[in-house]
Parts: structure tokens; sequence; C-alpha cells
């Protein structure tokens, strides 16, 4: 039967314990070096520790080793890799071709940092020997079939989180801008900044807006559609996010896969563990610039957040009366006093607290910027917050026990949900009962307690109930029992598809260009080897300034940069003198600029930006 993953990120053990406790199938999770959040990094031993939690329910674990390698670094990287999979980790998640070169023990996926778009790419990969490729966040869910019918590798595709502007792996702006690389893992997020646009004649239709800002991706709706397309893992993106934030979104996203799940019965879950959450899971009250499906149904309108790349949280309502201490909603809302509330004041995020309310009216901390007509979102539910930090919510592997009971012993079997068994027992001499079925049933409910464990015992048989058994004895062997199944489990092998290097696989081109960012010997090498005849010079590998494309590929039409305002053309004299319509992006916070040309999109007519160029002022 196939399987199916929910994987989420760990920001380090307490997160990963989060995670797996919430229902997570795998987990991913940043080493000391090399991870693409170099702020969410962790020594061998938080790693080891994480494995070691996570396997006891079947939960995969997988280590990011996803940027971009000097040939200096190719060494201390490979030793990483190693004592990464000495720790127990199940895969590694790359983005070098280097790694794949190093013949290491150990399942790879290709990194979302590889931008994989293509069915051809993927196919390469897959028969290059990677067990699985982590895809582009822009596609279309016609372009997800597209590549998943073209691979034999596993599917991974992102379906809740932030989502960058531009492709991953092939945004070049926050190295331009900043001299930090988010193929080094230090990406700035310039594109979170404010911006102004003006056209190449030097008309200004937007100031100071965050132009390249779009809001987070939600999937939780799609995924019976994604698995239909044959989509196996379902990533959660967020490894700086926090414990709390972790619970909400895992716990919701491992409601809608089940759901999907139970309606497509030649597919199950890859791990085990039944997790009851104590709240009612609700992405939209954790960290969110708003949702959207961004391009899943092709390019559609709404996936901009121009006005903050900040955190707006849930809608509650449209203001529809304002007086001098607060304000009317248009309809009751269930804010309660704590409660974190913003809105949107001349192109600025403004954010309160709630010091009262009750049904439609609200008393906030202060009412500057508030009008009838103002949306209210409610960016911390103080509630339930409370509620996640309180959460108890534990995950357990349910196990059935049979009791047998002679003249001349006892015997306890404890059997999981995926049949393996445990079994304990002592010899001894047990004299008839004198009420045989409360007896029996002392033994059972005895039998059943299981504590601290990550077992919840059920269905428990007793044999010989009328033959009297201390209590005492039972919850003993119960307990010799429960952990000498919990080392059954720990001790079972772990599959993994490691698999060899087709050296007859061919790249999908003969070139590879600067953009697909070769910059170490054993990465040329590969390349080569799979019939790569040109190599640039990877723009990694260039100096910062004059780089020349910076933003690739993922800013749509329906971002918005491409329609000025009504009634603000293009000058067709700018136009005809550029060939092609010609905007200009002056960061508000930065000496710097981006130049965005917008060229004919043959798939749908529309217009994309498919390149920029550093422009300082």
């Amino acid at each position: 039967m196939k399987t199916v993953e929910l994987l989420a990120p760990a920001k380090d053990y307490l997160s990963a314990v989060a995670a797996v406790d919430s229902g997570a199938d795998a987990v991913y999770i940043g080493g000391a070096r090399f991870g693409a959040r170099q702020a969410a990094g962790n020594d061998v031993g938080e790693i080891a520790r994480v494995a070691d939690y996570a396997h006891r329910f079947g939960v995969r674990v997988h280590a990011t080793l996803n940027t971009l390698l000097w040939d200096s670094e190719l060494e201390d990287a490979e030793a990483q890799a190693r004592e990464l999979i000495a720790a127990g980790v199940d895969a590694l998640i790359v983005q070098d071709m280097a790694l794949r070169r190093m013949n290491l023990p150990v399942e790879l996926h290709a990194s979302t940092q590889v931008s994989v778009r293509t069915p051809a790419m993927a196919r390469f990969l897959g028969e290059a020997g990677f067990a699985r490729v982590i895809l582009e966040r822009a596609l279309s869910l016609d372009e997800i079939r597209a590549v998943c019918a073209a691979t034999d590798a596993e599917v991974e595709c992102f379906v809740h989180g932030a989502i960058c502007v531009g492709y991953s792996g092939r945004c070049f702006l926050s190295r331009s801008v900043s001299g930090r690389s988010g193929n080094r893992g230090a990406c700035s997020q310039p594109c979170r900044l404010p911006w102004d646009l003006t056209d190449g004649a030097g008309h200004t239709y937007l100031k100071s807006r965050h132009l390249l800002s779009v809001r987070d991706m939600n999937l939780s709706q799609r995924i019976g559609d994604l698995l239909d397309a044959g989509v196996t893992s379902f990533k959660i993106e967020g490894r700086l996010k926090d414990v709390n934030y972790i619970r909400n979104v895992v716990a919701a996203y491992r409601q809608a896969v089940d759901q999907a799940l139970a309606a497509r019965p030649g597919l199950r879950r890859s791990s085990v563990g039944e997790s009851i959450p104590d709240f009612a899971p609700d992405p939209s009250k954790s960290f969110t610039r708003g949702e959207s499906q961004f391009f899943f149904d092709g390019r559609r309108a709404g996936v901009a957040s121009f006005d903050t790349p900040k955190s707006v949280g849930e809608r509650i309502g449209r203001v529809a009366q304002v007086g001098p201490k607060g304000f009317r909603l248009e309809r009751p809302a269930d804010l309660a006093p704590g409660d974190g509330i913003c809105f949107v004041r001349d192109g600025e995020l403004v954010g309160t607290h709630v010091n009262a309310a009750e049904g439609p009216r609200v008393e906030p901390n202060r009412m500057d910027g508030i009008a009838p007509g103002t949306e209210i979102f409610r960016n911390y539910d103080h509630r339930f917050n409370k509620l996640l930090s309180a959460s108890r919510m534990r995950r357990a592997i349910p196990v059935t026990a049979l009791v047998e009971v002679t003249a001349s012993g006892i015997r306890l079997v404890f059997t999981d949900c995926e049949g393996i068994s445990a079994e304990v027992g002592r010899a001894a001499e047990f004299a008839a009962a004198k009420n045989p079925d409360a007896n029996a049933a002392a033994v059972r409910s005895q039998a059943a307690r299981s504590g601290d464990t990550i077992f919840a015992v059920g269905g428990v048989e007793v044999v010989g109930g009328e033959r009297f058994v201390p209590a005492s004895l039972v919850a003993e062997l119960r307990r010799e029992g429960l952990e000498k199944l919990l080392q059954a489990r720990a001790a079972r092998p772990r599959s993994h598809r490691i698999l060899p290097e087709n050296p007859a696989a061919r790249y999908p081109s003969p070139t590879v260009t600067a953009e697909e960012n070769v910059t170490n010997r054993l990465a040329e090498a590969f390349y080569r080897d799979h019939g790569v005849r040109s190599i640039a010079r990877g723009l990694a590998c260039r100096a910062a300034a004059g780089a020349g494309a910076l933003v690739r590929g993922a800013v749509r039409h329906a971002v918005g940069l491409l329609h000025p305002p009504r009634n603000r053309r293009v000058p067709a004299r700018a136009a005809a003198a550029a060939g092609r319509p010609l905007y200009r992006a002056r960061c508000a916070a930065l000496p710097v600029g981006v130049r965005l040309r917008a060229l004919r999109d043959e798939a749908d007519s529309g217009r994309k930006i498919t390149h920029g160029s550093r422009s300082c002022p």
C-alpha cells in the first residue's frame, strides 16, 4: 500500500517533539551548517535526540544540507553529512549536486532550492539517484500532475506557509542588495521591504508599498487533489516558527490529510500513533500574512501582500460606527480582552489591543486611524494561544494485551497496531480467586494502564481470570512489557530508498546556466558526466555588486506589478524605446532598485516578471 507523509518543520528538539505529538509523519531539521536557514541550526546531539523520539512512532527525520558549497567546504559538508547519518536521520535534503557524488549511505531528496519545475527535471533527478524531488511552490495543479507522472521519485510539495516571490534557488535579490545569499542560508528578505514602482518614463504608480511581498500559502482544502495528482509528501514551511505555531498548524493538517486518506483506501499514512488535540486547530490564528492558494489553479488575483509583510491573522469584520472610546462592527465578533487586532491605515499595518469587547462592540487600547469601513483583523488570539501553551496533547500508539494466568505462572503479551509484540511473564503459583469476575476485571484494568508511555492499551483479553493475581504483579509486568515493546519498536529496521546514481541519466539541457549555480568541482563533474557540454560560472560565485538576474520567474501578473492603476498607462513612447514595457522598483528602505521587464506569457496571454537587474540610484 502506498504511504503518505505529513512533513513538519522543526527549529530544535522541542519543536520536533511538538510536531511529532501533533501528528507529523516526518520532520525536517537543520544541522549546524549548510542549511537554508542559518538561524535554525542544531548540533548532532540534538538531532540524535530528535531521531530517537521520532522513530518511536515511525516518524522519519530529514536533515537539511541545502545550501551551495564552495570547494573549500566539501570536506566539512561531507563530514557533517556522515555525522547526521550516524545520528539516525533518514534522509538528507540537498541543493548542491556535490552531495550526490559523495556516496553517502542515506536517502537523498532534491531540495526546493534545486527549483524543480518541469517533468524533464524531475525525471532526470529520479534517474540520477534522488529518492524524492521537492517542488517549486509556484506550480499549478496541472503542472504538479505532469511532474508526478514523469518520475519514479517521490514527489513532495509545500502546502502551507511563507512563499518566496522568486523561484526557490533562482532569486538573487538578497545577495545583490545586502550581500546575504538565500542560497547560502542567509536571505535578508528584501522582498518584504517597501518599494516604489515607476515606469520607463519616470512616472510613479505605487509608492512605498510592499511590491514583492506575497501572502502565505494554505492548501489545506486541496489535499485530496494533490493525492490524486500523485503527491505523497505534504510539507509545512516554518523552521523559524515557534512551538505554538507548530502545534496548531500540524494538528490542522493532520485532520485534513486523514480526511483525504479516509476517502482513498489505497493510501495510508506513513507513521503510527493517534494525536487528539485538546484545542480546535485553526491555522488562521497563527502567524499568517493572509492566505492564498498561490498559483495552484493557475494565475489568480489575491496573492499579493502589498500592505504589509507582517502577520495580519484572521479577518474579524468591518467597522460600522466609531465612538470616542471604541467602535461597533457590522456583526458580532468573538473578541476578548488581551486580543491583538490590526488594520491598514495609509498603506501601513497598525496594531492595538482589545481592552473590552461584547458582541459587535469593541474598546481598543487606542482608536487612532479607525474609521467606518475599516477592516479589522485579529493577529493575536489571547485565549487560543493560552490553550496552545497549556496543551497536553500527546501521541499514543494503540496496543492490545493478552493476559494468561495458569496454576504455575502468568504471561503478558502486548501487540501494537503494526503487529510488533513483546512478551513477559513470571513463574508462580496462583490460588483460585474468591470472586473470579471481579478478579478478571481488576487484572484487565491494571494491564490497560499505560501511564506516561507512548502506548494506549485497549482490548485487554484475560485468560484464567479465575485465579487470583496480585495487582502489584500485573503492574510490574505491564511496565516491563511496555518497555520491552518500546525496545522492539526501536530495534526494527527502517526502510530507505538509497538509490545509485545512474550514469546513463541525461540532464534535460546540454548547457547549465549561471542561474543553476554550479559552485564546486564535484557539482561540475556531476553535470558533465550526465551529458552537459557547457557550464556557466554560477551566479553565486560572482561578486554581489553587478549581479545580473535578481528575481526569477515566480512574480506573476496576479501580484499586480504589471498592471498600473487605471488611467495611468505606460507612455507608448517609453514602451517603444524600451522594446517592451519596463518598470523600475526602487526600495524605499534601502538605496537600491530593481528594473523589472514585463514579457508576454504565451501560456495565458498574461505577463510576468522574468528577470531584473541591479540598479543603484
